[in-house]
């Protein structure tokens, strides 16, 4: 085994530990509400989420083939990597991967421990940027693209990441507005097990919107750095085993359900009502569908996050905790430059110990170490499906009460 092949393999695993923590990390951007309002048992609704995260892992494979064009220069326009970082059997190209693939993963780990919901898709351009920064200068970032269309960090990351939660916020806040204008003298208790089932539809188009997505961006992690290696050629379609890894990866991480930003979502922002939930869950899935045709690296975090926000705020009477929120957005401002700089230092490690397979083992290692430590740190506090709707700490008396299982 070739000392490239070995790094390829620490580029793969990694790769999919990426994706399996964007499993978990974004679970609750379609399934926090309707675990929050129990129109669906947790556990039920974190296989359902996996299952169809699966599912549209399959479905196209449009983002893959261009992942990393949009924010960073290593990829030529036909999706091959750039001539000159493919000397010494690609190390080049394959430590930069590597390094921004463990700047996403750290800040994922870290966001989860703290119950954040922050961007996986931000922590990985982040990650990214960071270690092209590191490797090949601030040239290396496609910062603006040729100005000929909204394109770089700015045009498909910057602007979505600040409107796509406003919008979805309006279109949610608008939503639950008019459910509860409709609805008004008719008994809660029809109204809130039919918007339950209702719920049931809306968060699985967000859970199959996601995973022809987010998987898709290791897809094509994955694929470049077989190409770099020499193990792959096609630039225009990936490794049928890759897509079916990748997939598994992100379903796994889905299944074991990120629960304590599970709990964030579904009760710390707004104490959620079916019809709310419904509101929300179907204002994210506009929101992320239409800018998918449109073609912007959108967060489903984000969008999420917005659309309960404006359920709240379209419901008469209704608490938003707006500290809980501004932390959020807080973690949200942070992500893409925190995981930057992570990539960039894990980068310069990498290249100080030689940029090979030393230094890429380094790298690995010092994942592995901030991974165990942040796992043994969360069991202090553990959040899992029986606490996961457990009343947040400052919720009204009136918010209190137990919401049925839809049958």
């Amino acid at each position: 085994m070739t000392e490239t092949s070995v790094i390829l393999v620490l580029v793969v695993v990694t790769a999919l530990g990426f994706d399996f923590t964007n499993g978990f990390h974004d679970t609750a951007n379609a399934m926090a509400t309707s675990i929050a309002t129990k129109a669906l048992r947790p556990k039920v609704a974190v296989a359902l989420s996996g299952i169809l995260n699966l599912v549209g892992a399959f479905l196209s494979v449009e983002v893959a083939l261009t992942v990393s064009n949009a924010v960073v220069k290593i990829q030529s326009s036909n999706g091959a990597p750039k001539p000159e970082l493919l000397a010494d059997g690609g190390s080049a190209l394959l430590l930069i991967v590597l390094a921004g693939l463990v700047g996403g993963i750290v800040w994922n780990l870290l966001t989860w421990l703290l119950g954040l919901p922050s961007s996986s898709s931000h922590a990985l351009f982040g990650g990214l940027i960071g270690a092209t920064i590191a490797g090949l200068g601030w040239a290396g970032v496609n910062w603006n693209g040729d100005g000929s269309k909204l394109d770089g960090v700015v045009g498909k990351v910057i602007l979505p990441a600040l409107l796509s939660p406003v919008i979805a916020g309006v279109v949610a806040a608008a939503g639950t507005w008019l459910i509860y204008r409709i609805t008004v003298g008719v008994a809660k208790r029809f109204t809130d097990n039919g918007f339950r089932w209702g719920q049931i539809g809306s968060a699985s188009l967000v859970s199959l919107a996601h995973g022809t997505n987010d998987a898709q961006k290791t897809m094509g992690v994955i694929t470049l750095a077989l190409i770099a290696a020499g193990d792959w050629t096609d630039t225009k379609s990936i490794p049928f085993w890759v897509k079916a890894a990748c997939a598994l990866a992100i379903a796994a991480g889905t299944y074991l359900g990120g629960w304590r930003i599970i709990r964030t979502l579904g009760k710390g922002l707004v104490e959620i009502a079916p019809p709310q939930g419904l509101a929300a869950e179907s204002a994210s899935a506009a929101v992320i569908l239409a800018s998918s045709h449109l073609g912007f690296a959108l967060s489903t975090t984000h969008v999420a996050t917005g659309s309960i926000l404006g359920s709240g705020v379209g419901k008469p009477g209704a608490q938003v905790r707006w500290r809980v929120a501004g932390r959020m957005i807080a973690a949200w401002l942070i992500t893409l430059p925190a995981a930057a700089v992570v990539g960039a230092v894990m980068w310069w490690i990498g290249n100080l110990l030689g940029g090979g397979l030393a230094g890429s083992i380094a790298v690995f290692v010092i994942l592995l170490a901030a991974a165990t430590y942040m796992f043994l740190r969360s069991r202090r506090t553990p959040v899992d499906h029986n606490n996961v709707n457990d009343e947040w700490e400052d919720a009204r008396p009136a918010e209190r009460e137990p919401a049925a299982v839809a049958s």
